[in-house]
């Protein structure tokens, strides 16, 4: 396969995992872009090579930045803003975590706080299953939220070497 179609391909699918991972196609198909680029690149050198608008490119830059996947590069002599992707796809891994933890779990874990404090008889069946419920998804929103910090403070070798004992 010629590099040309292998990054294609490598763009195509990483936008299809994105949307996975919590972000949209578009953004994810940037950052794979940025990914994959040896140099930092330019906004028109994205919207060219992805064929995307420019505010479709500018709106999705933001976003990678808001979370951290993507950084503003400033080349000596140059009037254009340039960008650039972390390559470490372990910290690319973390920092998806930590964002999804932050936009998902934590809005999540704050709401099962309210609602496991129902008013009402606690012996009332409906109250006690209501209540019931929702503290046994607490529990496991609390498990993974823990899970999710090893993961993030975890080194690579230290968590994969980890996973491979669990499968085994």
């Amino acid at each position: 396969m010629k590099l040309t179609e292998a990054k294609q391909q490598f763009i195509s699918s990483w936008g299809a995992f994105g949307t996975h991972w919590g972000i949209n196609r578009t953004m994810a198909q940037i950052h794979a872009l940025l990914l994959i680029s040896p140099d930092p690149v330019t906004q028109d050198d994205i919207m060219e090579e992805l064929n995307i608008s420019r505010g479709n490119t500018n709106m999705n830059i933001r976003e990678l930045i808001n979370w951290g996947l993507v950084e503003r590069v400033i080349l000596p002599g140059e009037r254009k803003e340039f960008f650039t992707a972390e390559k470490d796809i372990w910290k690319v891994v973390k920092q998806i975590v930590k964002e999804r933890k932050k936009r998902e779990l934590e809005p999540m874990m704050q709401l099962l706080d309210k609602l496991e404090d129902v008013e009402g008889d606690k012996k009332d069946k409906k109250v006690k299953t209501f209540v019931d419920t929702i503290s046994s998804i607490k529990r496991l929103g609390l498990q993974a939220d823990k899970t999710l910090d090893v993961m993030i403070k975890a080194e690579e070798n230290w968590f994969l070497s980890s996973m491979m004992k669990i499968f085994k």
